[in-house]
């Protein structure tokens, strides 16, 4: 019998306790372990209907439980207790009369308004001490946490070109996830610090191009085109964020830089990778590259097979 998940156990075990761990905090820091939230009557699961309810019009009991993971028996009682109330009436659909729209009643928002004013309150007296910088930070720290646990796989997949903070953010993620998956030592990253700061140094858009994958903001990969000669562009740095294979990204990214080679004239678009490169030496081969050349060479800690690729870009052979 296979001792299967023992490795992951172990290598999850430190992400396992810091999120534990924050959620400690995050429940204490807001108080949501009290008798009451927010020094209401109600449970925090109670508010939380209530401000879902609150937030849409003419929802139905089955979307809010849904929406929220709740037991529908659970739920039904939780809603029983704000009708006694007041706070909710219910309508049948006009489309169906098996189907029951839900909305506060102007007692139940009027439940609602000190309970929205004091988590307002509570997360404003919270940042007040933050900078602007820092408030900027923590924002786009909760947006990664929330794509991270739970992404949203039908936002659209943008390409955009280079700004302010990708050549640092690239120079990091590529030296962070080659020495993950491969093992290799700081001379990678050294190297990509390299080549971007050639690349922005003698940045000129009339022989060089950057294309960026980005999706609710956070970049996906990246991939730069540089000037091998006047006739020959070069394909370098192409990488994909974890998350993010199998989406198509990397190939989409490997168009867009022949798009832009072609687009500058350039005859041929040549490429220098490593043959444990698998998927990215797949996505070359896809769009057209042939492999023209291979030779060892121990870098980056490792002892690696290097492999030139190249790709033709005159107009006879896309026409073929």
């Amino acid at each position: 019998m296979t001792n299967t998940g023992t490795s992951a156990s172990r290598a999850d075990a430190g992400t396992i306790a810091a999120i534990r761990d924050f959620n400690r905090l995050y429940t204490r820091q807001l108080g949501l372990l009290n008798r009451g939230f927010l020094g209401s009557k109600l449970t925090l699961t109670e508010a939380r209907v209530l401000y879902e309810l609150a937030m849409r019009a003419d929802v139905t009991a089955g979307e809010v439980a849904a929406d929220l993971q709740l037991d529908v028996a659970y739920l039904s009682r939780i809603l029983a207790r704000f009708r006694k109330r007041g706070w909710l009436s219910r309508k049948a659909s006009a489309s169906d009369g098996r189907r029951q729209h839900l909305r506060l009643t102007a007692a139940g928002r009027a439940a609602f308004r000190p309970l929205d004013g004091e988590a307002k309150a509570q997360i404003a007296g919270m940042i007040e001490p933050m900078t602007a910088a820092d408030r900027s930070s923590l924002v786009a720290a909760l947006g990664e946490v929330r794509r991270a646990v739970a992404p949203a796989k039908d936002t659209e997949i943008a390409i955009r070109g280079l700004k302010i903070g990708d050549v640092g953010w690239i120079t990091h993620r590529q030296g962070l996830l080659y020495a993950e998956e491969y093992g290799w030592d700081v001379a990678y990253e050294g190297l990509v610090a390299k080549i971007l700061s050639d690349f922005v140094a003698g940045y000129d858009e009339r022989c060089a191009g950057a294309w960026i994958a980005e999706r609710d903001g956070v970049i996906l990969g990246s991939v730069f085109l540089v000037r091998a000669s006047p006739t020959v562009g070069q394909l370098r740095l192409l990488y994909v964020e974890p998350r993010a294979r199998g989406m198509g990204v990397g190939r989409k990214l490997v168009q867009e830089c022949i798009a832009g080679a072609r687009a500058r004239g350039y005859r041929k678009l040549k490429l220098w990778t490593n043959d444990v490169l698998v998927s990215a030496r797949r996505i070359y081969e896809a769009a057209g590259f042939r492999l023209t050349g291979e030779e060892s060479h121990q870098s980056f800690g490792k002892q690696l097979r290097g492999q030139m690729w190249e790709l033709d870009l005159n107009p006879a052979q896309r026409q073929a």
